[in-house]
């Protein structure tokens, strides 16, 4: 297991326009030879836009995008027709596949928060898609099969106990609170990379979301 904390994240975005970014993984300017990827994830961005902020029409493909908010609204637009407002709970799956294109904002009157995670298609061809489960339960994994992935939401109590799945690869990120995971005390911000994972359990520190990936190996 590996621990990378909130603080070793490289910034990016452009705060004057109200953009702020965090980077678990080589990104942009940010390049790390040994930070490429932990299975099949090769980004997992946490972003935070003023009012009125946002990323104008961009492209991307061969990618699958899955988002969360944490607070606020996210407004989503992209070329296959959608417009999506995305809000704490929901979860929102762009799958690039060819290339598609899209528009981020927050057209809200407050701050947003959203996390942003980018797998590897095993199969980049096809059409572009997207799906958004609103609320989506604790107990309901959201799977990406293109990726052979799943996401796992969990929501602890402080003292709750919870098993994270096994797998090849298993990606954990605090989204808010403490939690522990084996002997270490992760934080909001703060993510595990776990190899051949196999009976681990998190607890709650203090009231706690995590979202968990649970990765085939390559």
């Amino acid at each position: 297991m590996q621990v990378r904390r909130a603080a070793e994240r490289y910034p990016g975005g452009d705060p004057a326009a109200g953009i702020e970014s965090r980077h678990a993984f080589s990104f942009g300017p940010h390049y790390d030879p040994g930070n490429l990827r932990f299975g099949a994830l090769i980004a997992c961005n946490e972003e935070r836009l003023a009012p009125g902020a946002g990323f104008d029409e961009h492209p991307h493909s061969h990618t699958e995008i899955v988002t969360w908010v944490v607070e606020g609204e996210l407004t989503h637009r992209d070329s296959t027709g959608r417009e999506t407002v995305v809000r704490p709970g929901d979860v929102q799956h762009l799958s690039a596949a060819a290339g598609v294109r899209h528009v981020e904002r927050n057209d809200g009157p407050a701050p947003l928060t959203f996390v942003q995670m980018w797998l590897t298609p095993r199969d980049p061809a096809g059409d572009p898609s997207y799906d958004i489960v609103r609320g989506i339960a604790d107990s309901t994994p959201y799977a990406v099969p293109e990726a052979t992935a799943m996401l796992h939401v969990r929501r602890l109590a402080p003292g709750e106990r919870t098993a994270l799945p096994d797998g090849a690869h298993v990606y954990v990120h605090v989204v808010r609170g403490e939690i522990r995971l084996a002997d270490e005390h992760l934080t909001p911000g703060d993510a595990a990379r776990v190899t051949d994972a196999e009976d681990l359990e998190a607890v709650g520190v203090t009231s706690a979301e995590v979202l968990v990936w649970e990765m085939a190996g390559s």
